[in-house]
């Protein structure tokens, strides 16, 4: 399986470079549903965040469903691109290394407070080439110092990505419909190796079993589905779920609130 890097690096667009300015620079941009960034990197930190809607970010490590009010890290000179499943209005910020120090090494995605929020949307009127010593660099200084006391990752909505390719048609099938009902023989079946061998290829390569990690690519798709608009019902029947309840009571047990709450 080609990674991400080396997709890049076949790329015109393998490297992204942001507009010179200062040690943080804030950028924002809107998407439309349903399109998607080729594989790219930056030599800056960025942080991803919807303002609005709901976007899927992936690197070699794996995939993550970021949702309204959440926000993704990753690390510069990282590989990643970006698939846009509603419209989001995305707003970014771009850190410099030397101030992005105390930020996680790898992705992650992190809650965003009340706070942070607004001093996103007002850090989205900074020019570029901000005034030094003035309340826009200020204000970009307290933008570092609020991410750089985050320390609690939300990892409810990463989806790691085994690189084993005897387990590939698996996971892209997977991703691709996350309802599919085949088990664990029916996939031995297609990809010719033994149930044992893929029980232990995802332990070994996702700390998750086959299972855990079928339920975690179902319950990304369901957040894509539902901040979509798509009604629970709807959502538990293109999942394979036998019952809305059924549905609500995974959801539940993996985020802690039913799905009504949750977006609200």
């Amino acid at each position: 399986m080609t990674s991400l890097l080396e997709s890049a690096e076949s790329s015109s667009t393998r490297y992204l470079p942001i507009e010179p300015g200062r040690v943080v620079v804030a950028l924002a941009m809107d998407w439309p549903k349903n399109t998607e960034s080729s594989p790219h990197y930056h030599d800056r930190g960025q942080l991803l965040f919807a303002s609005k809607g709901i976007m899927n970010v992936t690197t070699d490590a794996g995939a993550w469903v970021v949702p309204s009010q959440r926000a993704v890290w990753i690390p510069a000179r990282t590989v990643h691109s970006i698939k846009f499943k509603t419209d989001v209005e995305l707003r970014t910020v771009y850190i410099e290394e030397c101030a992005a120090h105390a930020m996680p090494t790898s992705c992650c995605v992190i809650a965003v407070s009340t706070f942070l929020r607004e001093l996103l949307i007002q850090a989205m009127d900074v020019p570029t080439l901000y005034h030094p010593g003035g309340r826009d660099e200020r204000l970009m200084n307290l933008v570092i110092d609020e991410l750089s006391g985050i320390t609690a990752k939300v990892g409810e909505y990463h989806l790691p990505l085994p690189k084993d390719k005897r387990v590939q048609q698996i996971v892209e099938e997977m991703r691709n419909d996350p309802g599919n009902q085949m088990n664990l023989e029916d996939w031995s079946r297609q990809v010719g190796a033994s149930v044992r061998t893929i029980q232990r290829i995802f332990k070994q390569e996702t700390g998750m079993s086959f299972g855990a990690w079928k339920r975690q690519a179902i319950l990304l798709e369901a957040l894509r589905k539902l901040a979509d608009g798509e009604s629970v019902l709807n959502v538990s029947i293109d999942l394979g779920y036998s019952s809305q309840s059924a549905f609500t009571y995974m959801f539940r047990q993996a985020l802690g609130v039913t799905p009504y709450r949750f977006f609200k």
